[in-house]
């Protein structure tokens, strides 16, 4: 791990070393994934969008594909970003496309239906992936909106307020003067006659 990253480094650069814990949850590693997986699934259907139609039987659809591919490669980008709940939705919603496409696949002439069969059990098993994923990130990212935190409980004194009081009250006691035994004579106010 540390040797990739030092590969960005320029040579005055302090290197890794090694590195610590990731601060991603399991559910952000979990949407990195999908993020990743969509974008090669984006791209195996831009690129063999012939060979997934002859496999499938819809044999004319290969622009389709195209397209899916392409909604599949953005919706991967949008997950991989900061706005990691829309790529998820984007991806749920593309699932729902996904196995709409497939269920009009399935018609008596096609001789693929096995084929099409298996891919809409691994689309729905993927959709729950996406649900699952989408869930679970909402919920690690969700913010109470409309719900101020309280901090009523907090002062800012390590050691309340009554003992910060205290301590100032004595620091005072100690920098005044204390009156000296020799002179017994109160002293007169400034501006007093005589």
């Amino acid at each position: 791990m540390s040797f990739l990253s030092n590969i960005t480094r320029s040579e005055g650069d302090p290197k890794v070393l090694r590195s610590g814990p990731s601060s991603l949850g399991s559910s952000d590693r979990l949407a990195r994934n999908l993020g990743w997986f969509s974008i090669g699934l984006g791209l195996a259907e831009v690129f063999a969008a012939s060979t997934i139609t002859r496999a499938l039987g819809m044999h004319g659809k290969e622009n389709v594909v195209r397209a899916y591919g392409v909604r599949e490669i953005t919706s991967g980008f949008i997950t991989l970003s900061v706005d990691k709940q829309a790529g998820l939705a984007s991806r749920i919603a593309g699932d729902a496309l996904d196995i709409a496409t497939l269920t009009s696949a399935l018609r008596p002439d096609n001789h693929k239906r096995e084929n099409v069969a298996l891919a809409l059990a691994v689309v729905a098993g993927i959709t729950l992936v996406d649900i699952i994923a989408t869930t679970t990130s909402t919920v690690r990212h969700s913010s109470s909106r409309g719900q101020r935190r309280s901090y009523d409980d907090r002062s800012g004194f390590p050691r309340g307020v009554e003992a910060s009081r205290g301590a100032a009250r004595n620091q005072l006691a100690d920098r005044r003067p204390t009156p000296t035994t020799t002179n017994s004579r109160p002293s007169k106010p400034a501006g007093a006659g005589e």
